[in-house]
Protein backbone atom coordinates (compact mmCIF):
# COMPACT_ATOMS: atom_id res chain seq x y z
CA UNK A 1 0.00 0.00 0.00
CA UNK A 2 2.64 2.01 0.92
CA UNK A 3 3.62 2.07 -3.33
CA UNK A 4 0.54 2.53 -4.32
CA UNK A 5 -0.41 6.15 -3.79
CA UNK A 6 2.86 7.30 -5.59
CA UNK A 7 2.30 5.33 -8.37
CA UNK A 8 -1.02 6.43 -8.71
CA UNK A 9 -0.28 9.90 -9.10
CA UNK A 10 2.48 9.73 -11.47
CA UNK A 11 0.13 7.64 -13.54
CA UNK A 12 -2.30 10.68 -13.20
CA UNK A 13 0.51 13.38 -14.21
CA UNK A 14 1.24 11.31 -17.05
CA UNK A 15 -2.35 11.09 -18.99
CA UNK A 16 -2.56 14.50 -18.45
CA UNK A 17 0.95 15.33 -20.27
CA UNK A 18 0.29 13.08 -22.99
CA UNK A 19 -2.15 15.27 -24.91
CA UNK A 20 -0.10 18.67 -24.66
CA UNK A 21 2.90 16.54 -25.88
CA UNK A 22 0.94 15.21 -29.07
CA UNK A 23 -0.79 18.62 -29.37
CA UNK A 24 2.56 20.05 -29.71
CA UNK A 25 4.16 17.31 -31.66
CA UNK A 26 1.42 17.41 -34.27
CA UNK A 27 2.05 21.48 -34.85
CA UNK A 28 5.65 20.74 -35.47
CA UNK A 29 4.61 18.00 -37.99
CA UNK A 30 2.18 19.73 -39.95
CA UNK A 31 2.53 20.30 -43.72
CA UNK A 32 3.11 23.95 -44.72
CA UNK A 33 0.24 26.06 -45.02
CA UNK A 34 -1.99 24.22 -43.23
CA UNK A 35 -2.96 27.04 -40.66
CA UNK A 36 -3.15 29.48 -43.96
CA UNK A 37 -6.68 31.33 -43.63
CA UNK A 38 -9.39 30.23 -45.75
CA UNK A 39 -9.86 32.48 -49.08
CA UNK A 40 -13.70 33.25 -49.07
CA UNK A 41 -15.78 31.71 -51.53
CA UNK A 42 -16.74 33.37 -54.74
CA UNK A 43 -19.63 35.31 -54.65
CA UNK A 44 -20.30 34.56 -50.57
CA UNK A 45 -20.35 36.89 -48.23
CA UNK A 46 -17.56 37.04 -45.76
CA UNK A 47 -19.80 35.94 -42.42
CA UNK A 48 -20.81 33.17 -43.99
CA UNK A 49 -17.43 31.76 -45.06
CA UNK A 50 -15.87 32.11 -41.90
CA UNK A 51 -18.72 31.66 -39.36
CA UNK A 52 -19.04 35.19 -38.35
CA UNK A 53 -21.94 36.98 -36.80
CA UNK A 54 -24.45 38.41 -39.30
CA UNK A 55 -23.41 42.31 -40.09
CA UNK A 56 -25.85 45.33 -38.85
CA UNK A 57 -27.34 46.84 -41.05
CA UNK A 58 -26.53 50.56 -40.91
CA UNK A 59 -28.13 52.56 -43.93
CA UNK A 60 -31.87 51.38 -43.54
CA UNK A 61 -34.22 54.02 -44.53
CA UNK A 62 -36.80 55.37 -41.99
CA UNK A 63 -39.86 57.63 -42.51
CA UNK A 64 -41.47 59.48 -39.35
CA UNK A 65 -44.86 62.17 -39.84
CA UNK A 66 -45.86 64.42 -37.15
CA UNK A 67 -48.80 66.23 -36.24
CA UNK A 68 -47.74 68.51 -33.98
CA UNK A 69 -51.15 70.66 -33.71
CA UNK A 70 -54.83 70.39 -35.44
CA UNK A 71 -56.29 72.79 -33.36
CA UNK A 72 -59.32 75.13 -32.96
CA UNK A 73 -58.97 78.20 -31.77
CA UNK A 74 -61.03 81.16 -30.31
CA UNK A 75 -60.51 84.28 -28.87
CA UNK A 76 -61.14 88.46 -29.74
CA UNK A 77 -60.33 87.85 -33.40
CA UNK A 78 -62.43 84.76 -35.50
CA UNK A 79 -62.41 81.29 -34.81
CA UNK A 80 -59.78 79.47 -36.81
CA UNK A 81 -58.36 75.93 -37.62
CA UNK A 82 -54.94 75.25 -37.42
CA UNK A 83 -52.59 72.97 -38.79
CA UNK A 84 -49.01 72.36 -38.33
CA UNK A 85 -47.26 69.03 -39.62
CA UNK A 86 -44.16 67.68 -40.50
CA UNK A 87 -42.36 64.60 -41.60
CA UNK A 88 -38.82 62.68 -42.95
CA UNK A 89 -37.75 59.86 -45.01
CA UNK A 90 -34.19 59.16 -44.54
CA UNK A 91 -31.34 57.60 -42.72
CA UNK A 92 -29.18 58.57 -39.55
CA UNK A 93 -27.45 61.49 -41.36
CA UNK A 94 -29.14 62.89 -44.99
CA UNK A 95 -33.01 62.95 -44.89
CA UNK A 96 -35.62 64.52 -47.02
CA UNK A 97 -38.24 66.80 -44.73
CA UNK A 98 -41.58 68.25 -45.38
CA UNK A 99 -43.41 70.79 -43.60
CA UNK A 100 -46.80 72.22 -43.65
CA UNK A 101 -48.36 75.20 -41.75
CA UNK A 102 -51.53 76.74 -42.25
CA UNK A 103 -54.79 78.53 -40.53
CA UNK A 104 -58.80 78.54 -42.23
CA UNK A 105 -60.46 81.02 -40.54
CA UNK A 106 -64.31 79.87 -39.79
CA UNK A 107 -65.85 82.54 -39.63
CA UNK A 108 -66.55 85.16 -42.71
CA UNK A 109 -65.64 85.14 -46.42
CA UNK A 110 -63.59 82.13 -46.27
CA UNK A 111 -59.96 83.83 -45.34
CA UNK A 112 -56.80 81.73 -44.57
CA UNK A 113 -52.68 81.01 -45.19
CA UNK A 114 -50.75 77.90 -45.51
CA UNK A 115 -47.33 77.64 -46.45
CA UNK A 116 -45.13 74.15 -47.18
CA UNK A 117 -41.61 73.33 -47.37
CA UNK A 118 -39.60 71.09 -49.28
CA UNK A 119 -35.89 69.87 -47.82
CA UNK A 120 -32.70 68.54 -47.52
CA UNK A 121 -31.75 67.71 -44.15
CA UNK A 122 -28.05 66.73 -42.92
CA UNK A 123 -27.01 66.06 -39.44
CA UNK A 124 -23.99 68.24 -38.74
CA UNK A 125 -23.69 66.94 -35.11
CA UNK A 126 -25.82 64.67 -32.21
CA UNK A 127 -29.51 65.85 -32.22
CA UNK A 128 -28.69 68.90 -34.36
CA UNK A 129 -29.58 68.91 -38.49
CA UNK A 130 -29.15 71.87 -40.81
CA UNK A 131 -31.98 72.36 -43.99
CA UNK A 132 -31.70 73.93 -46.89
CA UNK A 133 -34.66 73.82 -49.75
CA UNK A 134 -38.13 75.71 -50.66
CA UNK A 135 -40.89 77.30 -49.28
CA UNK A 136 -43.85 78.19 -50.71
CA UNK A 137 -47.01 80.76 -49.71
CA UNK A 138 -50.41 80.74 -50.80
CA UNK A 139 -52.70 83.21 -48.70
CA UNK A 140 -56.62 83.57 -49.31
CA UNK A 141 -59.24 85.64 -48.82
CA UNK A 142 -61.51 88.25 -50.00
CA UNK A 143 -59.56 89.87 -52.52
CA UNK A 144 -57.29 88.14 -54.47
CA UNK A 145 -55.79 84.74 -53.67
CA UNK A 146 -51.38 85.79 -53.43
CA UNK A 147 -48.57 83.44 -53.53
CA UNK A 148 -44.70 83.89 -53.13
CA UNK A 149 -41.82 81.37 -52.94
CA UNK A 150 -38.44 81.42 -50.96
CA UNK A 151 -35.55 79.77 -50.68
CA UNK A 152 -34.70 78.17 -47.28
CA UNK A 153 -31.88 77.85 -44.97
CA UNK A 154 -32.57 76.69 -41.17
CA UNK A 155 -31.83 74.63 -38.09
CA UNK A 156 -33.65 72.03 -36.39
CA UNK A 157 -32.32 70.10 -33.27
CA UNK A 158 -32.43 69.49 -29.28
CA UNK A 159 -30.20 72.07 -27.28
CA UNK A 160 -28.96 71.47 -23.53
CA UNK A 161 -31.95 70.67 -20.59
CA UNK A 162 -33.60 68.91 -23.88
CA UNK A 163 -35.28 72.65 -25.70
CA UNK A 164 -36.59 72.08 -28.94
CA UNK A 165 -35.44 74.78 -31.34
CA UNK A 166 -35.91 75.89 -35.11
CA UNK A 167 -34.57 78.61 -36.31
CA UNK A 168 -35.07 79.37 -40.10
CA UNK A 169 -34.26 82.09 -42.75
CA UNK A 170 -36.45 82.55 -45.62
CA UNK A 171 -35.38 84.68 -48.84
CA UNK A 172 -38.36 85.33 -51.25
CA UNK A 173 -38.66 85.42 -55.30
CA UNK A 174 -38.26 89.15 -54.69
CA UNK A 175 -35.54 88.70 -52.11
CA UNK A 176 -37.05 90.05 -49.20
CA UNK A 177 -35.65 88.50 -45.82
CA UNK A 178 -37.64 86.97 -42.85
CA UNK A 179 -36.85 84.53 -40.45
CA UNK A 180 -38.77 82.85 -37.79
CA UNK A 181 -37.61 81.10 -34.73
CA UNK A 182 -40.00 78.65 -32.83
CA UNK A 183 -38.72 77.12 -29.56
CA UNK A 184 -41.03 74.39 -27.21
CA UNK A 185 -39.91 72.22 -23.90
CA UNK A 186 -41.77 69.63 -22.62
CA UNK A 187 -42.45 69.28 -18.69
CA UNK A 188 -43.47 65.99 -17.78
CA UNK A 189 -46.18 65.82 -14.95
CA UNK A 190 -46.79 62.35 -15.20
CA UNK A 191 -45.51 59.93 -17.62
CA UNK A 192 -48.67 60.42 -19.84
CA UNK A 193 -49.60 64.08 -18.97
CA UNK A 194 -47.31 66.76 -20.16
CA UNK A 195 -47.24 70.46 -20.44
CA UNK A 196 -45.65 72.39 -23.37
CA UNK A 197 -44.57 75.90 -23.72
CA UNK A 198 -44.37 77.16 -26.64
CA UNK A 199 -42.64 80.50 -28.39
CA UNK A 200 -42.64 81.60 -32.04
CA UNK A 201 -41.21 84.73 -32.97
CA UNK A 202 -41.39 86.59 -36.83
CA UNK A 203 -39.33 89.31 -37.96
CA UNK A 204 -38.53 90.71 -41.83
CA UNK A 205 -35.94 93.13 -43.02
CA UNK A 206 -38.34 94.88 -45.55
CA UNK A 207 -41.98 95.99 -45.49
CA UNK A 208 -44.51 93.88 -47.42
CA UNK A 209 -48.03 94.82 -46.96
CA UNK A 210 -49.98 93.04 -49.44
CA UNK A 211 -48.68 89.93 -47.25
CA UNK A 212 -49.45 91.93 -43.88
CA UNK A 213 -45.60 92.23 -42.63
CA UNK A 214 -43.70 94.96 -41.78
CA UNK A 215 -39.71 95.00 -41.49
CA UNK A 216 -38.18 94.35 -37.92
CA UNK A 217 -40.03 92.24 -35.23
CA UNK A 218 -43.10 91.07 -36.68
CA UNK A 219 -45.00 89.02 -34.08
CA UNK A 220 -44.73 86.97 -30.55
CA UNK A 221 -46.94 84.01 -29.80
CA UNK A 222 -46.39 82.04 -26.44
CA UNK A 223 -48.92 79.32 -25.93
CA UNK A 224 -49.03 76.45 -23.10
CA UNK A 225 -50.58 73.03 -23.88
CA UNK A 226 -51.87 70.51 -21.73
CA UNK A 227 -51.62 67.23 -23.34
CA UNK A 228 -52.46 63.30 -21.93
CA UNK A 229 -51.02 60.62 -24.21
CA UNK A 230 -53.87 58.42 -24.32
CA UNK A 231 -50.84 56.47 -26.22
CA UNK A 232 -47.60 57.54 -26.98
CA UNK A 233 -48.54 57.84 -30.64
CA UNK A 234 -51.86 60.02 -30.04
CA UNK A 235 -52.99 62.86 -27.09
CA UNK A 236 -55.54 65.63 -27.10
CA UNK A 237 -54.60 68.38 -25.70
CA UNK A 238 -56.07 71.99 -24.22
CA UNK A 239 -54.02 75.36 -23.53
CA UNK A 240 -54.10 79.17 -24.46
CA UNK A 241 -52.06 81.19 -26.71
CA UNK A 242 -51.31 84.57 -26.94
CA UNK A 243 -50.59 86.64 -30.08
CA UNK A 244 -49.16 90.19 -29.83
CA UNK A 245 -48.56 92.10 -33.47
CA UNK A 246 -45.63 94.60 -32.95
CA UNK A 247 -44.22 97.39 -34.74
CA UNK A 248 -45.15 98.08 -38.58
CA UNK A 249 -46.79 95.07 -38.79
CA UNK A 250 -49.14 95.86 -35.75
CA UNK A 251 -50.02 98.95 -37.56
CA UNK A 252 -51.52 96.41 -41.19
CA UNK A 253 -53.02 94.70 -38.91
CA UNK A 254 -54.90 97.72 -36.88
CA UNK A 255 -55.50 98.97 -40.42
CA UNK A 256 -57.48 95.85 -41.35
CA UNK A 257 -59.87 95.93 -38.25
CA UNK A 258 -58.53 93.75 -36.15
CA UNK A 259 -57.07 93.44 -32.63
CA UNK A 260 -52.80 93.46 -32.70
CA UNK A 261 -53.15 91.20 -28.84
CA UNK A 262 -55.37 88.21 -28.87
CA UNK A 263 -55.69 85.77 -25.97
CA UNK A 264 -56.79 82.54 -27.75
CA UNK A 265 -57.82 79.24 -25.91
CA UNK A 266 -56.93 76.14 -28.02
CA UNK A 267 -58.09 72.47 -27.98
CA UNK A 268 -56.47 69.64 -30.53
CA UNK A 269 -54.84 66.89 -30.87
CA UNK A 270 -51.36 65.59 -31.42
CA UNK A 271 -50.66 62.45 -33.53
CA UNK A 272 -47.50 61.12 -34.98
CA UNK A 273 -46.73 57.30 -36.57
Amino acid sequence: MRHLFPALVLASLATVASPARAQHAGHGDSAPGADAPIPPTAGEPPHITYGWAPPVEDRMRFNYVLIDRLEFSSGDNPDALTLDAEGWYGGDKHKFWWKAEGEERLEGAGEGDIGVQALYSRMIAPFWNVQAGARYDRTWGPGADLDRAFLVLGLEGVAPYWFELEPSLYVSEEGDVSAEITGTYDVLLTQRLILQPRLDLGLAAQDVPEFGVGAGLNNVEFGLRLRYEIRREFAPYIGVSWVRQLGETADLVRAAGEDVSDLRFVAGIRAWW
